[in-house]
């Protein structure tokens, strides 16, 4: 095993690292009993929750399952389209890489429909972050 450039191994600076951290939390202030708690409905404003009501818990877990595959669809859309214009494709590729995307759409919109959904209810409230899918064009 070979030492690193500062001649310490790597547990060492790992209880470093710790140790650090341990003084850096002792220096924090401790939280007031008098504070108000960090996470109230003004705080939260829209932030859309998943119901845990027995009655839609399949029609939420529905949705929670389909915004992740709404995400990867995206996201895979995206990546084709680097690669479309990187010009890594062949048109017959392009071309098969377009249809199975479509597909792949139009079956989301089917799923949605399904479960009484539009894809705009896919996109998650995220709050200060913002939405989780970026804005249909």
């Amino acid at each position: 095993m070979t030492m690193p450039p500062d001649g310490r191994r790597p547990a060492d600076r790992f209880r470093d690292v710790a140790d650090a951290a341990s003084r850096a939390a002792r220096r924090l202030p401790a939280a007031s009993q008098n504070a108000p708690p960090l996470h109230t409905a003004e705080t939260r404003g829209a932030a859309q929750r998943i119901n845990t009501d027995p009655d839609t818990v399949e029609r939420d877990l529905v949705k929670l399952v389909l915004t992740l595959v709404e995400l990867l669809r995206q996201l895979m859309e995206r990546q084709a389209l680097h690669r479309v214009d990187a010009g890594d494709l062949t048109e017959e590729q392009e071309e098969r890489l377009g249809t199975t995307l479509m597909i792949l759409h139009n079956r989301m919109i089917e799923l949605c429909a399904r479960y009484d959904l539009s894809l705009e209810d896919l996109n998650l409230d995220l709050g200060p972050l913002g939405t989780l899918l970026p804005p249909s064009d």
